[in-house]
């Protein structure tokens, strides 16, 4: 894509494949949220929050697009006076023509997102989802001659149906008897209209997230031979792998409790990290969850975590470690420090000649007294 055709949309598209709008959690807000996506895009400004600092830098470096992991409005505005930090930024964001877009939860809830991000910086192997979410499993059934077999499982595969895990063009067929009548007025592919005609057919069954119903659906549609197309969709109880929140996984070689506390205090540049007391005992399995994680601590102990990092942790939630792990809370900014980078990473892969920056203000509203 030329640089000269880049609008809002184009780069919310990009965003939107990576995590789709559907697995943000229902309390969040993810989305366009100041501008119009039929701008065209003079530059793209990567950071954690949209703050007030970071429109004045969009302005400065004339970038009209600033792609935000929270949400700046979070729940709904009555009232937009400039009297709070998040009117006045909204408010500077639609008078120079600022669009802002969030992508929040859905970012924290893909194997590739935000807890990946931290999982990497820690060397972190073996690496999966804590907890996989539910219902986010389609599988279609569809009946289609046999001789259109496989130009049709071609097309849902390229609409990217078909995966279970790490294996890609998963589908399941099996032949059989189709009969129908075509009525007046219609056009069949085989038989004649009045008579019931009997064709040997297929039945292929796929799996799909729940967000490529649409794109499936369609690809089906338009390479299915038949003017009307049999086929039934069904939502599946197993869990998508690939999606969920937290992540654990294992250090390459088991370390100390307090070696382990120095790597991590290095490698996210903490002056303090709130914790449970050690327990005499090697780390080696590590859960993780950016943000305000206090959630997933009982999940983190049934999957065997020897630590758990997150943030946001409230004081009688520390008492459920209950000496079975660590509770480590090195903060919020700082568990999702590098969430613009993946921003940033991400963006200038797909646009690697439009103008694509991190943000150089530090929007840590938390500071600390040494």
């Amino acid at each position: 894509m030329e640089t000269k055709d880049i609008t809002i949309a184009s780069v919310i598209d990009v965003l939107e494949q990576t995590a789709h709008p559907v697995l943000q959690e229902s309390y969040d807000n993810c989305g366009l949220i100041t501008g119009n996506a039929s701008w065209k895009c003079t530059g793209i400004i990567c950071t954690l929050d949209a703050t007030e600092a970071v429109v004045k830098e969009a302005i400065e470096k004339k970038c009209n697009l600033i792609v935000a992991h929270h949400p700046i409005v979070f729940s709904g505005l009555k009232k937009i006076t400039g009297k709070h930090y998040v009117e006045r930024t909204v408010i500077n964001a639609i008078k120079n023509d600022i669009a802002i877009y969030a992508i929040h939860t859905n970012l924290d809830n893909i194997h590739t997102g935000v807890n990946k991000m931290i999982a990497d910086k820690l060397g972190l192997i073996e690496q999966k989802i804590l907890v996989p979410k539910q219902h986010q499993l389609l599988k279609l059934f569809v009946f289609v001659p046999v001789d259109h077999l496989e130009k049709l499982q071609a097309a849902i595969f390229e609409a990217g149906a078909g995966h279970i895990g790490n294996y890609a063009e998963c589908s399941f067929s099996v032949s059989g008897n189709g009969t129908f009548k075509a009525m007046k007025g219609t056009n069949p592919f085989v038989g004649a209209v009045g008579q019931r005609h009997t064709e040997p057919e297929a039945r292929l069954e796929v799996v799909f997230p729940t967000w490529l119903q649409h794109k499936v659906v369609h690809a089906t549609k338009m390479a299915h031979p038949y003017e009307e197309v049999a086929y039934d969709i069904i939502q599946l109880e197993n869990q998508l792998q690939t999606t969920g929140s937290g992540l654990i996984g294992k250090l390459t070689q088991p370390q100390t409790e307090k070696a382990f506390f120095q790597f991590l205090q290095h490698h996210f540049g903490l002056k303090i990290i709130r914790h449970t007391p050690f327990l005499s005992k090697n780390i080696e399995k590590v859960a993780i969850c950016g943000g305000s994680g206090s959630f997933l601590i009982q999940k983190a102990k049934s999957a065997g975590a020897d630590v758990y990092i997150t943030s946001d942790i409230k004081y009688h939630e520390f008492f459920e470690a209950d000496s079975q792990l660590i509770l480590a809370d090195i903060g919020h900014w700082e568990t999702e420090q590098f969430t613009p980078d993946l921003l940033v990473e991400l963006l200038r892969l797909k646009f690697p000649t439009f103008a694509v920056l991190k943000s150089s203000v530090n929007t840590n509203p938390v500071q600390y007294f040494l």
